[in-house]
């Protein structure tokens, strides 16, 4: 199935964005970046600046007049900017707040607005569950109970789309996402252990006790899950719904970092444990033991092609590429 021609996607320049825009340009959709570049970067998407198929938007989603510029014909809006950092809603709750909830409102009230712009696929997080009992979690999990402002946001994120969905005959996909990984990744455990091992190639601080056990999908599975998703969702006549993408097994930090270190050829690095709060996490707000269940996609025909150990070394050997490039 070939997708509607014209595309919006909110932080196109970012890490996911990145890689979506040239599967959306191969398919033969037109595609459209609204981007403050607070994250993402030019360098992602120059390749394409001058493609008569690409339009890039320097732009905000807080301001509402850069929206209504970008959507201007769109179709289908994949919704993709946030502020991704779960720590900084210790230090400073209002970024989650701002970047995630208002530049969302935002972008709806555009999408109400618009006479074209009716499909919304927003990229929520598993974040939004919590602390769970059921592992892997479905998506008919209860109750969500959040545990850091970036979750509480994205859940947020999740009512405000489907109340406008059935307020003002919108539709919309919600995909939950795991720890993606992969080329152009510019925060997350992987990049901070190459940062931090680049400094100092004998010892390597990790946050939390190590054992934090999550599952990690590498950034073409993500992809191709993504537009599976969206394409399986166009089929249907459904309002809503909701998938979580991700990996079918999980991976520990420890283990990551091992892995990080092997790609970068240092093997007597020591490891040393922050010992982290409430029983071992990283920070206030991280979630130690986080595992999707992917069944409902599945079912519709998509699997990961890698497991979380294969995404870790998979975007820790282009990762450090990047990095030493």
């Amino acid at each position: 199935m070939k997708l509607i021609n014209n595309i919006l996607i909110t932080g196109g320049a970012g890490f996911i964005g990145s890689h979506l825009t040239p599967r959306l340009i191969s398919e033969g959709c037109k595609v459209t970046i609204i981007d403050n570049l607070s994250v993402g970067k030019i360098e992602n998407i120059k390749q394409w600046l001058n493609n008569p198929h690409f339009t890039f938007v320097k732009g905000d989603l807080k301001n509402p007049k850069a929206i209504l510029k970008a959507i201007q014909g769109s179709q289908i809006v994949f919704h993709l900017a946030a502020n991704p950092e779960v720590q900084v809603g210790e230090t400073d709750p209002q970024i989650h707040f701002h970047e995630n909830l208002v530049a969302t409102f935002n972008l709806l009230e555009a999408m109400r607005k618009s006479k074209t712009a009716k499909t919304l696929v927003f990229a929520s997080t598993s974040t939004i569950y919590g602390e769970v009992t059921i592992l892997p979690t479905p998506e008919d999990y209860a109750p969500l109970i959040p545990i850091s402002t970036y979750g509480a946001s994205k859940l947020g994120c999740e009512a405000l789309t489907t109340s406008y969905a059935h307020t003002f005959n919108l539709r919309a996909l919600i995909l939950r996402l795991a720890n993606i990984v992969g080329p152009k990744a510019n925060h997350g455990v992987i990049p901070d252990f190459i940062r931090k091992l680049e400094a100092n190639q004998n010892r390597l601080e990790i946050l939390g006790d190590g054992n934090q056990k999550k599952s990690y999908l590498y950034v073409d599975d993500c992809i191709d899950a993504i537009l599976h998703a969206t394409k399986t969702f166009l089929k249907t006549k459904r309002k809503v719904n909701i998938y979580n993408i991700g990996s079918s097994d999980q991976i520990t930090v420890k283990r990551i970092a091992e892995i990080v270190t092997e790609e970068m050829h240092l093997p007597n690095v020591n490891f040393s444990f922050t010992g982290g709060v409430d029983g071992g996490r990283g920070w206030k707000g991280d979630i130690k033991t986080m595992h999707l269940s992917i069944e409902k996609l599945a079912k519709t025909g998509w699997k990961p092609k890698y497991t979380s150990e294969q995404a870790i070394r998979l975007a820790s050997q282009s990762l450090i590429r990047e990095y030493r490039s």
